[in-house]
């Protein structure tokens, strides 16, 4: 949770809020091994939750949350109806000036697909939409159909040519 969160804003570069922090500190109970990759988005706030988490965790900028580029800090009520409803429901375009969903989808599936191992990341909601999206081959357009809670806890396995996702 960051104040950006909170006022319903489009991030920038924010730290974790009080709320934030205290999330993730009691989140701390991950099972964490030694042998695992342990990445980070470059955002502040992942990298603050990563260490809350008690994560030595490496920056991945393929991690990075989607680039909302000229509405960063903005609030939706400051941005045009019409610009919010076609980066809603075209999942192609980027009408910010930033990176589209397609783009971002792109960016999450050449990530999953440099993995190697166990790995643990701490990143965004967007980019988790994405990586599930890639998981389970589902098409771009239900990228706002799903909802990842802060701090929650996603898991994929690869296995045999496939991703399967537990929840």
């Amino acid at each position: 949770m960051t104040e950006a969160m909170a006022a319903a804003r489009f991030p920038a570069d924010e730290p974790l809020s009080d709320i934030g922090r205290r999330q993730a500190e009691a989140a701390a109970r991950l099972d964490i091994r030694d042998h695992m990759s342990q990445l980070s988005g470059p955002e502040r706030r992942a990298r603050e939750t990563a260490e809350l988490l008690g994560l030595n965790a490496t920056t991945e900028p393929r991690l990075a949350d989607l680039d909302c580029e000229r509405w960063r800090c903005q609030t939706l009520e400051r941005i045009g109806t019409d610009e919010l409803q076609v980066w809603l429901t075209d999942p192609a375009q980027a009408p910010h000036g930033g990176e589209s969903i397609v783009d971002l989808i792109v960016r999450v599936g050449g990530w999953m697909e440099s993995l190697a191992g166990n790995t643990v990341a701490v990143t965004h909601q967007a980019v988790i939409r994405a990586a599930i999206l890639v998981a389970l081959d589902i098409p771009p357009k239900s990228f706002w159909r799903i909802d990842i809670a802060p701090l929650s806890h996603t898991v994929m396995h690869y296995r045999g040519q496939r991703w399967t996702l537990r929840l």
